[in-house]
């Protein structure tokens, strides 16, 4: 069977766009049928459309909302590349900045010029997020000078703001009610902070784990991958999202993994230097147990939400003068802007890129119940 798709580039992500209408009628086909699209379980990803990297087995299930609160509702699901799972717990902020244009060029909201903004609601999260989209002569804009760390190029800016994130996954800006916990591993006793604002992250600092923080992906040793996805799976037990033993396999997206450190002076990945006085933090995040190669714009919004609360390890680290907030990693160093409502944080904005790669079908390999209701 054959399936309308679209493929597109959202951040420093990349996943299958697929109107909500062409899946299967019976939500528990979905992970069955993301995982046929995508060719998993295969770590090469072969026989599908996934590029064999948790940054690009990534899928977004677009519906035009029925709510005259929102234009559409977006579903995301992260596909496992070993595994035959489909998680659908948390967000992904790349891939939501590139719904607007899907939603746009889909004809799911009309177009205004110079920039429509899209009302999106984030389904796994139950939040609102809005998409800035620059349109030129009826359509969206992919050019522009615009250039995010960690992809090739320029385009057109896509400004996202994260309205009241707290509590995306959990309902709880701290999920354990506390702002530091003790995690003691099979090893040793650490502190962390586990904070849900856009996706629940457990932060824990780079030296209390042997790391210095300005660590790039081909830096971590397996054994070092192994004592992190320790630290992540108990966290995850005590977010409730799974028993420590079983999370890499029922829970491998959330909590998300980070480490953090002060900022200092590093060579990021393309070679270039950066100095400590362009940052506020350095952190390092992971993404189904590998390190990312950039940031997770849902990492971004928690580990800012993180530094200007009070007692947790990172707002110990960092010391904000200002409503703008710099992320040194991997790839760069990633800002996000704070809009504050009497003292408190009501929304968080980045901005990125996104643009469409291809359009066109995607064939499945087993016979699933699609409803073919094209627009």
């Amino acid at each position: 069977m054959k399936v309308p798709v679209v493929l597109m580039r959202g951040g420093t992500s990349k996943g299958v766009f697929l109107n909500f209408e062409h899946l299967p009628l019976n939500r528990s086909h979905w992970e069955d049928f993301l995982l046929d699209i995508m060719g998993s379980p295969d770590h090469r990803q072969i026989d599908g459309l996934g590029g064999a990297n948790s940054l690009t087995s990534k899928a977004a299930i677009i519906k035009k909302s029925d709510s005259l609160e929102f234009d559409v509702e977006y579903t995301f699901a992260q596909i496992s590349i070993d595994n035959q799972m489909v998680d659908f717990k948390g967000n992904c902020g790349n891939i939501s900045s590139a719904v607007g244009p899907y939603a746009i060029e889909q004809g799911l909201v009309p177009i205004k010029e110079p920039v429509t903004t899209v009302r999106i609601f984030n389904t796994n999260t139950q939040k609102l997020i809005l998409a800035e989209v620059e349109i030129e002569n009826g359509q969206v804009k992919t050019e522009g000078s615009c250039s995010i760390p960690g992809v090739p190029g320029t385009g057109s800016p896509i400004y996202l703001t994260f309205n009241r994130a707290e509590g995306a996954v959990t309902g709880k800006l701290f999920p354990t009610g506390n702002p530091i916990d003790m995690i003691k591993t099979s090893n040793r006793l650490f502190p962390v902070s586990i904070v849900d604002a856009a996706n629940p992250l457990v932060f824990v600092r780079a030296q209390d784990i042997g790391l210095t923080g300005s660590e790039l992906p081909s830096d971590y040793t397996q054994e070092k991958l192994i004592e992190l996805e320790e630290i992540r799976s108990i966290a995850a037990e005590m977010c409730g999202f799974a028993d420590r033993r079983s999370a890499t396999l029922l829970s491998p997206a959330v909590p998300k993994m980070a480490i953090i450190s002060p900022p200092m002076d590093y060579i990021d990945m393309a070679g270039t230097e950066r100095n400590a006085e362009e940052m506020d933090l350095m952190i390092r995040m992971m993404s189904m147990q590998k390190p990312h190669q950039a940031l997770a714009i849902t990492g971004a919004i928690c580990a800012t939400t993180g530094a200007f609360l009070e007692e947790t390890i990172l707002s110990e680290m960092v010391n904000i003068k200002q409503d703008v907030f710099r992320l040194a990693h991997p790839a760069g160093i990633m800002e996000t802007k704070v809009d504050f409502l009497a003292g408190h944080i009501r929304a968080i904005k980045v901005v990125r890129t996104a643009r469409t790669i291809l359009e066109g079908y995607v064939y499945t390999k087993k016979n699933h119940e699609i409803s073919y209701q094209f627009a």
